[in-house]
């Protein structure tokens, strides 16, 4: 079976036959890879006590299937390129069989180390190659990667540490980001004052920053790494051995450890990012994300690696040293796929099209959003002018826990409407019900999005505690997965996700997803960005309370309240006009550009005494200058 969809009939009938013979449609898919033996059960499955296994009794490593398997065809085709924070510095890039070779150095310095098969490596690294490079070291011996965003506080990544019981840390001594430097090392010290599992940290030099060596414990990269040969044959893991443990926040409590395996997480990367972006070899892939997020593991890493693709790794941020470092970036490497955040977006709007214009960019062909619903004045920004009106938006939907993309226009292929994530990817079996739980058959409907069947790549558990996993996902609707998002199927079959289920605002009896109200404030051409949140109102419900960012703080507060009253009431009806508007300088954002709406939820009703963790916040002061704001 080729695995490419070049069309919509091509994608009708591979979705039909991943809905009628999974089990068939999935081994024709796996069979694309290299297999110690062969598996013995394609899929077993039960979602009420949450038990999934795919191609139980095979053996793989999926580092042979990134690397080994492209040497003879692609050994000196570019893996990874990579564009330094500073644009004046070198760029780097790495052959198949360059990375094939560092690979097998470090899975040998691992060892060195006393790492074995099962053990967890933290990976607190800032965006080089050698954080891709020490991923799939980690897969080579069969360890297992923890990847912590190497910007997360000491408390944060101790908090990580302990709950995987880590045995070594990987770090650098800094890392660059816009025109500062961070040091990295000082906060790995920290975290490991209460980390006790540690035994070894590997530190490399990469912004020249003094650090304390610790001796006995603490060992510079380079010195590990120059004895070790470049020669490592790959451990054999089973299909369902754990790949790697990647945190994300819950509304509440600790961060869960999503778990995912071996050989259902590589299909799913590889057959996701195939179809999705229409990957053609000889393609320049560039997706803006950090590999310390889900994004960065399936899409920069595993995911491109496994189709034998070039990709390119961006230590820098949007905006330095000015607003069109994206832009010169693509026009430098001559990038064809570009994969970015609303987030992303919507600032760089702002900045004005003037940091755009002198650009090219017509080695584009694709460009992805990721990471949440992006408005439609976002899209049609990005689509006018990164796209010159050209190129295919692919509007991705997924999540941590679901390994790679769920919902998505096939680029090239899908026809696309701006705001609309549009159709699931074959063998993603979606469902539509009301709080009850019953299905809302049809189209034009709107309710909770489900999974209702097993897909490759999904969540296996929460690490150490799979109770907590089967509760958070599998617990609110019987037998069924629960994306925790509310979704909207239009007359074309359509899915747009309209927000967190706990999003979605009652207002008098009238069910809007914030996104619906934000996107209609951000019509202002004044406003940046704005966050929508619920809060309870004495007549209404819930009334709607919006935290808007402007160009610039207005002069009269008043009368721009007044405009964007206007604005919505045009956009959407008198009904979902908000009834307070608070002006913020900024919205409290995790590092993956997702808002944490719980913050702004209790803001917005006045329990500013205890707002939770916000530890994975891009800036906690984000959090103290809207609550100032709130009560003045």
């Amino acid at each position: 079976m080729n695995p490419r969809i070049k069309s919509m009939a091509e994608y009708e009938a591979a979705y039909q036959q991943s809905v009628e013979q999974p089990e068939q449609f999935w081994a024709a898919m796996a069979h694309e890879f290299t297999w110690k033996k062969k598996w013995d059960k394609t899929l077993s499955w039960n979602f009420n006590e949450f038990d999934v296994k795919w191609f139980e009794g095979g053996q793989l490593n999926i580092t042979e299937n990134c690397l080994d398997r492209h040497l003879e065809t692609r050994g000196d085709q570019t893996a990874i390129i990579w564009e330094p924070n500073d644009p004046t510095h070198t760029v780097r890039t790495l052959t198949y069989r360059e990375l094939h070779r560092e690979v097998c150095k470090a899975a040998n310095m691992l060892k060195a180390q006393g790492v074995q098969k099962g053990d967890r490596v933290c990976i607190y690294l800032p965006m080089v190659p050698e954080a891709a490079v020490i991923m799939l070291a980690c897969a080579r011996i069969g360890a297992i990667h923890s990847i912590v965003f190497a910007g997360f506080s000491a408390q944060s990544l101790t908090d990580r540490l302990t709950d995987a019981e880590c045995k070594i840390v990987i770090t650098a001594d800094g890392a660059f980001r816009g025109a500062k430097a961070i040091g990295l090392k000082e906060i790995v010290d920290e975290a490991l004052l209460t980390s006790p599992t540690v035994t070894r940290v590997v530190v490399l030099q990469h912004t020249m920053t003094p650090v304390t060596m610790v001796e006995g414990r603490d060992i510079w990269w380079h010195e590990a790494v120059s004895t070790c040969s470049d020669v490592c044959e790959a451990t054999v893991m089973d299909a369902e051995d754990m790949l790697f443990i990647l945190y994300t926040s819950g509304s509440t409590g600790k961060p869960k450890g999503v778990v995912h395996t071996t050989a259902g997480y590589m299909v799913w990367a590889w057959y996701t990012f195939n179809n999705v972006f229409q990957y053609d070899p000889g393609d320049i892939y560039w997706c803006t994300a950090d590999v310390g997020w889900i994004t960065g593991h399936s899409y920069i890493v595993y995911g491109p690696l496994l189709s034998g693709a070039t990709t390119l790794m961006f230590e820098g941020v949007p905006t330095y040293p000015d607003a069109g470092r994206f832009w010169q970036v693509i026009d430098k490497h001559k990038v064809n796929i570009f994969y970015t955040a609303p987030t992303a977006i919507r600032s760089l709007m702002a900045q004005g099209d003037e940091f755009v214009y002198p650009y090219s960019l017509e080695s584009l062909k694709t460009l992805g959003s990721v990471g949440e619903p992006i408005n439609e004045e976002a899209w049609q920004w990005y689509f006018d002018n990164v796209g010159k009106g050209k190129c295919w938006i692919v509007d991705t939907w997924w999540q941590t826990e679901t390994g790679g993309i769920m919902i998505s226009p096939l680029a090239h292929i899908t026809p696309t409407k701006p705001t609309f994530a549009t159709l699931p990817l074959p063998g993603v079996q979606l469902m539509l019900v009301d709080a009850n739980g019953n299905e809302l058959e049809g189209n034009n409907v709107e309710g909770n999005l489900c999974v209702k069947f097993p897909w490759p790549g999904m969540l296996r558990t929460t690490y150490g505690d799979h109770e907590r996993c089967r509760m958070n996902y599998f617990a609110t609707y019987s037998n069924l997965y629960f994306t925790g998002d509310g979704c909207r199927r239009d007359y074309d079959g359509y899915y747009r996700i309209i927000g967190r289920v706990d999003d979605v605002i009652n207002v008098s009896g009238h069910r809007m997803g914030t996104a619906e109200v934000e996107n209609a404030i951000n019509e202002h051409p004044h406003v940046i960005e704005s966050a929508v949140v619920g809060f309870p109102h004495p007549i209404k419900g819930q009334g709607i309370y919006a935290y808007v960012i402007c160009d610039h703080m207005p002069d009269h507060a008043d009368q721009r309240k007044r405009e964007i009253l206007e604005v919505v009431s045009k956009q959407i009806g008198p009904i979902a006009k908000p009834d307070k508007i608070q002006f913020v300088a900024g919205l409290p954002k995790t590092r993956s550009g997702k808002i944490m709406r719980r913050i702004l939820r209790k803001i917005a009703e006045g329990e500013t005494g205890n707002l939770g963790d916000t530890s994975t916040l891009l800036d906690p002061s984000v959090v103290e200058s809207i609550k100032n704001g709130a009560l003045s």
